[in-house]
């Protein structure tokens, strides 16, 4: 594992740079026996698959994004977002299949889907946060696909994970759960009751979070074609998108269940601004 020559900075907090505040994830190859991938999800909360989609088709869909947006301006974003080819990538057969035998049932894909482009130079990015915070209607028996759809090396500031914290979250989780009980239902399952931060997020300070749970940030350099699978327990953030080459980060995060468990129904349409979501 490489040393990093930069520190690393979430909305305004420098993340510490020593081994018991900052490590690296812990890659598998998607040809392991399904068994052992469940598995390692299961005690690590995350999976991260090297290699697991062609490279070139991640870089196709790159390319059309790019394309798309330089031809058309930002408004083209939702077309984008909507679109046959963003969909087609989505649902192509080999991450169907891979789903349909990790879930052990028919999947289902959330139709509320995220594309997401961070410019160099922003100062702000994603806080620490779990994802059941937004799908808090439906079932905690899902996944979060995030896939880099470019190389992102760690000075690109790609996702980070708080190491063991899928514990954190259910037991985060559950205090909501008691503190919310008497809320009205609508309220109850929203991420922005009054008994939650702003955004949803457990905190914007990274580095005093991995102090509170005695752990560590786990980094990595991802790879267009690369898979990280994360449990809707599992604490995540991002860190600022400090690229030499100033290049644009682009990555998806897209959701899969079994069909037949319970679907939160604010996620069966397209996103859009101000979802609340």
């Amino acid at each position: 594992m490489r040393s990093l020559n930069e520190p690393l900075v979430s909305n305004g907090y420098t993340l510490a740079m020593t081994s018991e505040r900052l490590g690296w994830l812990e890659p598998r190859t998607a040809n392991l026996p399904m068994e052992q991938l469940r598995e390692t999800y299961h005690q690590q909360g995350y999976l991260w698959l090297k290699g697991f989609f062609k490279r070139d088709m991640v870089l196709k869909f790159r390319d059309f994004f790019f394309e798309t947006i330089a031809e058309r301006g930002l408004q083209a974003y939702f077309e984008i977002i909507t679109s046959r080819e963003y969909e087609e990538f989505c649902t192509m057969p080999h991450l169907w299949n891979f789903y349909k035998e990790f879930l052990q049932g028919p999947p289902y894909l959330h139709r509320r889907k995220m594309l997401r482009f961070n410019i160099p130079g922003e100062d702000h990015c994603t806080g620490g946060h779990y994802d059941l915070i937004y799908l808090r209607s439906g079932t905690d028996r899902l996944c979060t696909s995030w896939i880099p759809l470019d190389d992102i090396p760690v000075e690109m500031g790609g996702l980070i994970y708080l190491e063991h914290s899928d514990a954190a979250g259910r037991q985060l989780e559950a205090e909501f759960r008691a503190k919310n009980a008497e809320l009205p239902s609508e309220e109850r399952i929203s991420a922005y009751n009054r008994n939650m931060r702003a955004n949803g997020w457990v905190s914007t300070n990274l580095a005093e979070m991995a102090e509170r749970f005695n752990t560590r940030w786990l980094v990595a350099d991802y790879e267009a074609g690369d898979m990280v699978i994360h449990s809707p327990y599992m604490i995540h953030a991002a860190t600022l998108n400090n690229d030499p080459l100033l290049r644009t980060r682009l990555s998806t995060d897209i959701r899969f269940q079994c069909v037949d468990d319970e679907i939160d129904q604010r996620w069966a349409k397209d996103w859009s601004l101000g979802d609340d979501l």
